[in-house]
């Protein structure tokens, strides 16, 4: 007797064209396909039924017409929790949750599961595995300790402070008796950063005519690690401020994303005569760290030493404004789209 398929529609969230200039809510459409929900056997593939997807700074860049792009006509993908409805892997099973990259769509056929994190802690939110416990997480715990290599008593500054990576990085920084300085782009966010965050000072770049004078106020005796998220003006401004051998983590130039031609940095000789190390990576580089980046977090949030601000927007349909509005900062904290409550 035949297996019998179940098939259901599967409502995606589609990249229309490849994006020049800023991204707009019509480069993307809404469509409804058909998604059968178990895997085919011997494929070694699952299929998920997606809760939680992750909007993040690095997806602009997959809409340009480049290396690792998103598909035009086809649903983009990211970063999601989900659970598992369908499995031909062995070590997959039917009911487990994972995180990892899926398509934004509300059911997705993942044909290398290999890829996923299986989620074992669930007494903390499930929208965490796309932010603190997620790759934003590992992204601001690779940066910091692995490439910044933080001492007691360092000046520390991120930029982009109060987005998904920045609030972890800082909240490091502050539980490695660093002093702290951030920036963000309005009063709530400022606001956010110091009282709820526990940053030492920050301030609202949009608000500053001189970013060299406003670094220069917070951070009087320069910077020892400089967190970067923004790049273009600010790096350059942070370079002049940099104290002798500082450390640079980049993992994202977000200032630039936009941009059809991209800013250059005047100041670079500063990395000369201030024997600065400035490196980039991606959180991809850390990964095999995570179960130990879990044990050193996970009690962290259990007993209040850390918290994490999210954004979240209901419904895929609200998917494609909640990852417009990235670029515009009018988000608070990481910004989640909640796709299935189960």
């Amino acid at each position: 007797m035949a297996e019998r398929v179940e098939e259901v529609s599967n409502k995606q969230v589609i990249l229309r064209d490849y994006v020049s200039g800023f991204p707009k809510e019509s480069d993307f459409e809404l469509r409804t396909s058909k998604i059968r929900l178990n895997a085919a056997q011997g494929s070694k593939s699952v299929v998920v039924k997606n809760l939680y997807l992750s909007c993040d700074p690095y997806m602009r860049n997959r809409m340009r017409n480049s290396i690792g792009s998103f598909t035009p006509g086809s649903p983009i993908t990211g970063y999601g929790v989900a659970r598992v409805i369908g499995s031909e892997h062995p070590n997959v099973k039917i009911g487990d949750l994972v995180w990892g990259t899926t398509g934004w769509e509300e059911y997705s056929l993942i044909t290398e599961p290999e890829t996923l994190f299986k989620i074992e802690h669930t007494d903390v939110p499930l929208s965490y595995y796309t932010g603190i416990l997620g790759m934003p997480g590992m992204t601001a715990y690779g940066g910091f300790y692995e490439v910044g290599s933080p001492k007691e008593g360092e000046y520390v500054f991120v930029s982009a402070a109060s987005g998904a990576v920045g609030q972890l990085v800082g909240q490091f920084a502050k539980l490695k008796n660093c002093y702290v300085v951030g920036s963000a782009g309005s009063k709530e966010k400022v606001d956010l950063l110091k009282d709820k965050f526990g940053f030492d000072e920050a301030f609202n770049y949009k608000e500053e005519p001189d970013l060299d004078k406003a670094l220069k106020r917070c951070l009087p005796d320069g910077i020892d690690i400089y967190f970067e998220n923004v790049g273009g003006k600010m790096l350059d401004m942070v370079l002049l401020n940099m104290r002798l051998h500082g450390r640079i983590p980049v993992c994202g130039m977000s200032s630039q994303y936009n941009l059809e031609e991209r800013e250059g940095a005047h100041n670079l000789f500063c990395l000369i005569t201030k024997r600065i190390r400035m490196e980039g990576f991606t959180a991809f580089d850390y990964y095999p760290m995570y179960p130990k980046y879990l044990d050193m977090v996970l009690p962290l949030i259990r007993e209040g030493k850390i918290t994490y601000v999210e954004d979240i927007a209901e419904g895929l349909e609200n998917a494609p404004a909640a990852l417009i509005g990235l670029f515009s900062g009018r988000n608070i904290g990481k910004q989640v789209v909640l796709v299935a409550r189960e």
